[in-house]
């Protein structure tokens, strides 16, 4: 078998229209990106076929806008990637400016984590708005922020003492004094309430957690701990997908989504086509149309290829 064949071969199997696909819909962590979290060359490559040929590529990622500098020379025409599951529309081609927020309010924010603290004890949170990230003593963060203010929920999440404009005793990562409004970021939309849990299985964890508290927010999860995303009622990629699409008149059979964890399900039902990653949670392997090559063997971009071959 000569090489051209033998690549061929590996290719997973096409859409069954790939001569309508308009827009690819791709997770990035455990899918376009590899375990080091870099874009190899030839998911590059791909990409930038991809929009040669007239099909636009979406980013749609539980990360927030700040984490997407590992892709931003990636997006190319529209600039326009889908963070925080579906929370936050960003411009990447504009200093990763929020074009559209859907946020998880306050009351209801509070209702999950008082819900969550009598459901499963020993929860710890993190709250993550359009310009901070704040989070609990008990919350393991996956990097040290100076900027972070470290203290209780329900006072991340507090409005500002009217007499003073400031919130009582809120000790920040750099163990400064108690910070103003500006410092907590109360003037920001929160995006997600993260929740963890150091003991439960993060299916389980998940599962209690709608559950219990499923009537005030979304649930969902993408890392192999048990740390849940949680955004507004009814927040997520598959529903700001849709507008994105809907508003480039866009149907769904036109589209063609890859992921690789729950908080990607609902994205790859929506879509007209679906590819599940080879190292995909078995809930996404059971959801979906299509298998692909794990993201270490640049799954996403034979899914492309693909595409691009049958046009």
């Amino acid at each position: 078998m000569d090489s051209v064949t033998e690549a061929s071969a590996k290719l997973p199997p096409a859409p069954r229209s790939a001569e309508t696909i308009r827009l690819i819909a791709t997770d990035l962590d455990g899918t376009l990106l590899r375990d080091d979290k870099t874009v190899s060359g030839r998911t590059v490559a791909a990409l930038a076929a991809a929009e040669r040929a007239g099909i636009e590529v979406f980013f749609v990622t539980g990360r927030p806008a700040r984490w997407m500098d590992v892709v931003s020379d990636h997006v190319h025409g529209h600039g326009l990637a889908i963070c925080a599951n579906g929370a936050a529309v960003v411009d990447l081609h504009h200093g990763r400016r929020v074009v559209e927020v859907s946020p998880l309010e306050r009351p209801e924010a509070l209702a999950v984590v008082h819900a969550l603290r009598d459901a499963a004890p020993g929860t710890a949170f993190a709250v993550e708005r359009t310009g901070s990230f704040n989070y609990e003593p008990e919350y393991p963060p996956l990097s040290f922020d100076r900027a972070a203010v470290v203290a209780p929920a329900e006072k991340l999440l507090a409005e500002a003492v009217p007499e003073t404009g400031r919130y009582p005793s809120l000790p920040r990562a750099t163990e400064d004094a108690s910070p103003s409004p500006e410092d907590i970021g109360a003037d920001q939309p929160v995006l997600k309430l993260l929740a963890y849990h150091p003991g439960l299985d993060p299916d389980d964890f998940l599962g209690l957690a709608r559950a219990h508290a499923g009537r005030y927010a979304s649930f969902t999860r993408s890392s192999p701990t048990a740390l849940l995303e949680i955004s507004g009622l009814g927040v997520s990629k598959a529903g700001t997908l849709a507008r994105c699409c809907a508003q480039r008149g866009i149907t769904p059979d036109q589209v063609v989504a890859v992921g690789d964890m729950p908080n990607d399900i609902e994205m790859l039902a929506w879509a007209g086509t679906s590819y599940a990653m080879a190292n995909a949670h078995p809930d996404v392997l059971a959801a979906t149309d299509f298998h692909t090559a794990a993201n270490n063997e640049d799954g996403v971009a034979a899914v492309i290829e693909r595409v691009l071959e049958q046009r």
